[in-house]
């Protein structure tokens, strides 16, 4: 891995030491943004400054850097990997308090800053070609989803369980509605409509999403409903995927060892990502 970017600073990873008095360590008391790369240029960086910003206000951490700081160090990371296909991480966190408490340290302490970069994990081509494999888990996570928090306890946990039942994903179900997976927004066409959970508290405000859905909305072609899904319509859904920075417009063919559809990849996400994908062309930065 290249230099990261820790306080200031421009280090290897292993000098990038964390006191052990930091809030992220002891309480995960921070925020994070991943912001993909393509062919060394990135896609909706704006979007995700902006998400990394409401975090942290949601949280009471002042932003520790200027959006053209920010935008600095993403060049360097990006100039600076070797593959042109590349995940910026960015982390800040409250600090290193002068003691554990859980009342934030007063006066305020400087944040704790990380940005890093990594090679992007291309999909399998089995994947590719038959589509992914999910299962449904109910949802442990807190009430403030769409604060992008560091404290991933209960998505960790779905996405385990996925693993442990050879899926790409967890489908996380609350009061008997599906409404995302354990790192990515989770979309459904049902009786020719795509359907997709509405913003608020108990999603995370996907910037994949977001660019789809302008998409959409751009072409007035499909119809799309902003509403939480019922259990039972998804497993009726014709077809089913999921969206995240990393991994794009994810197929899903197969829910709890069910067929999604007819258990192939369907020609609604066929289109749409030839379509996000031409888009990303176009936005890339």
């Amino acid at each position: 891995m290249t230099q990261v970017y820790f306080n200031g600073r421009w280090v290897a990873p292993e000098q990038a030491q964390v006191s052990v008095f930091d809030r992220g360590f002891l309480f995960g008391d921070g925020v994070y943004e991943v912001i993909p790369v393509f062919a060394g240029r990135s896609f909706g960086l704006m979007e995700h400054i902006d998400r990394l910003g409401r975090s942290l206000a949601a949280i009471d951490i002042r932003e520790p850097l200027e959006r053209h700081e920010w935008i600095a160090i993403i060049e360097r990371l990006v100039r600076d990997c070797p593959s042109p296909d590349v995940s910026i991480y960015i982390q800040v966190t409250r600090g290193t308090a002068p003691k554990r408490d859980h009342a934030y340290p007063n006066p305020p302490v400087a944040a704790t800053v990380l940005a890093s970069a990594s090679p992007m994990a291309a999909l399998s081509e089995t994947i590719r070609r038959e589509g992914a494999r999910a299962i449904t888990v109910p949802d442990l996570r807190w009430a403030r989803c769409d604060i992008k928090s560091v404290n991933l306890l209960p998505n960790i946990m779905a996405r385990q369980q996925a693993v442990a039942a050879g899926a790409s994903e967890a489908i996380l179900v609350r009061d008997g509605m599906a409404l995302e997976g354990a790192a990515s927004n989770l979309f459904a066409v049902i009786d020719g409509a795509l359907h997709t959970a509405p913003l608020g508290p108990h999603i995370l405000g996907g910037i994949t999403r977001q660019k789809l859905l302008e998409m959409l909305r751009a072409q007035g072609q499909l119809a799309v409903v902003e509403s939480a899904i019922p259990l039972d319509r998804l497993f009726d859904a014709s077809e089913v995927f999921v969206t995240s920075s990393t991994r794009d417009l994810l197929p899903i063919t197969r829910i709890d060892e069910r067929p999604v559809g007819d258990g192939r990849i369907g020609p609604v996400w066929t289109t749409l990502n030839r379509d996000f994908q031409q888009m990303k062309t176009e936005q890339v930065v």
